[in-house]
């Protein structure tokens, strides 16, 4: 059975469209499955004015896709709504702030319990963080707990003096920094593979993995996002903070226990053994990219809201190097990029292949007819693993073709799957870190793409440099090309 969570929820940015589109679902779905009930209440705010009755509207529009059976749920789920209008830069709104949480605390028995939600402009975070401290909103009784939506800074400085105005409220314990990725189920598959299963973790070493591969592919462009994409760019939106998580959880050592303190300790060490580049090997080791033009589709430089002499890169990639016992001279391959071939995010590990191959024929010595094995984790919109092995192929003779054993996860199983933002929500509530990231994480995450991002602002690219439908520029391939291996999901040419 469900345990039930108690606490008053402050959601900052109430009206925004995650919260509609993400948030107030999720909750939903925590409800009917009884993590939370009776004793919940959910307190929105934003500088617009909004009744309650009003707010309450807007909630049960943002669910109302359910099915018939579920409306009498729906409506008493909404009852557990309530709005406050509220500017987060004037300290006498909190007055009224305190009063309508503590007013909610007592009606809904909550035992005082505290979660604070920004989903907002980070600008903000750290005045929000110090009025409810100076103007007495944390709780004595219950607990405080800070869920933040990323991005969590621009680099390394400005994320740690937002994360120094955060420390000055919320000690590291009480802080849950947003990244939906680590929601996603096969994301979280990875430990269960990796440290659940002898004959993967036996081989998770330099010894027998060749190479890591890591893809989010976005075949869509910037769409709507123009406006905050043209300032931050793939490396930023997507590398610093999704694609470093996935690594961190590729390279990590087996953790003491799976708790949320063991396993942040192990992440944290892995990524303190990521070499940081020089300005000369990040020029070497990182790629970037631009979109142009496809049919029927706008260069990145023509789509609304984009600055038309924009350098803002739409695709990145790069070759991450482990300074560690473990993964010395294994390279890890990242790429993510928008107007890309298709979406899907899937992991690829290569293994080594066979120092001797037998069934290579005696005439033609160059050639090597066994394959590497290919461990597939399939992230999205598939949910799986497929492992590709050698084996004969029918009929006379004696050669070898590639084979794929192959799990995927069907429609009702991933029906049953919480969405990522229901799942973190669940966890925040539970006080669980182990899909969150530390401050420690983020801090190695930032100074390493940092080194790209000051060398690439003062160089001029040669963009747009690939073409809507492609999988990015020609040296994203090169990169790999140069060390004699090759992406493992690549379009046919």
């Amino acid at each position: 059975m469900a345990k039930e969570n108690k606490a008053v929820i402050t959601l900052f940015g109430a009206a925004g469209d995650l919260a509609q589109r993400k948030l107030y679902p999720s909750l939903f779905k925590l409800y009917q499955k009884g993590y939370i009930g009776d004793h919940f209440a959910l307190l929105g705010t934003s500088r617009r004015q909004k009744s309650d009755e009003e707010f309450q509207e807007m909630v049960a529009k943002s669910i109302s896709s359910i099915k018939e059976t579920e409306k009498d749920q729906a409506k008493n789920f909404v009852k557990h709504f309530f709005f406050q209008p509220h500017d987060v830069t004037k300290p006498e709104h909190y007055v009224a702030l305190k009063e309508r949480i503590e007013e909610l605390g007592k009606k809904f028995g909550t035992d005082d319990n505290r979660l604070f939600y920004m989903s907002m402009a980070p600008q903000f975070f750290g005045t929000i963080a110090l009025n409810l401290k100076k103007q007495g909103l944390l709780s004595d009784d219950g607990y405080n707990r800070l869920v933040i939506e990323k991005p969590f800074g621009r680099d390394f400085e400005s994320a740690k003096k937002l994360n120094d105005e955060l420390s000055e409220t919320f000690n590291e314990n009480q802080i849950f920094r947003i990244d939906h990725y680590l929601g996603k189920e096969m994301i979280q598959n990875i430990e269960a593979l990796r440290f659940g299963n002898t004959i993967i973790e036996s081989l998770w070493n330099n010894r027998y993995i060749d190479n890591i591969q890591v893809t989010l592919s976005e075949k869509l462009g910037v769409e709507e996002r123009a406006g905050y994409y043209d300032n931050s760019g793939a490396l930023r939106d997507m590398m610093q903070n999704h694609i470093m998580q996935v690594v961190a959880q590729l390279a990590m050592e087996q953790p003491v226990s799976f708790t949320d303190s063991d396993v942040r300790v192990e992440k944290i060490k892995a990524l303190r053994s990521l070499r940081v580049y020089t300005p000369s090997e990040a020029a070497s080791n990182f790629v970037r990219g631009q979109y142009d033009a496809g049919q029927d589709t706008n260069a990145y430089r023509h789509e609304d809201g984009v600055d038309p002499q924009s350098n803002t890169e739409t695709f990145v990639a790069a070759k991450l190097l482990f300074d560690n016992y473990r993964w010395s001279g294994v390279p890890f391959y990242v790429r993510t990029g928008k107007k890309l071939a298709d979406k899907f995010t899937r992991i690829d590990v290569v293994f080594k292949k066979p120092l001797i191959d037998i069934f290579a024929n005696p005439r033609m010595k160059s050639e090597q007819s066994l394959k590497s094995n290919v461990l597939t984790i399939f992230v999205e919109p598939d949910a799986g693993f497929s492992l590709r092995v050698n084996a004969k192929s029918a009929g006379q003779g004696f050669n070898t073709e590639p084979v794929d054993l192959k799990f995927m996860q069907d429609d009702s199983t991933k029906a049953e799957s919480p969405e990522p933002y229901e799942r973190l929500f669940h966890d925040a509530l539970e006080g669980n870190h182990t899909n969150f990231a530390s401050w420690s994480e983020i801090a190695y995450a930032w100074k390493f793409v940092d080194v790209a991002r000051k060398l690439w602002d003062i160089e001029e690219p040669q963009f747009p440099n690939y073409v809507p439908g492609s999988m990015g520029p020609v040296a994203a391939d090169e990169l790999l090309e140069r060390d004699g291996r090759q992406w493992v999901y690549r379009l046919n040419k």
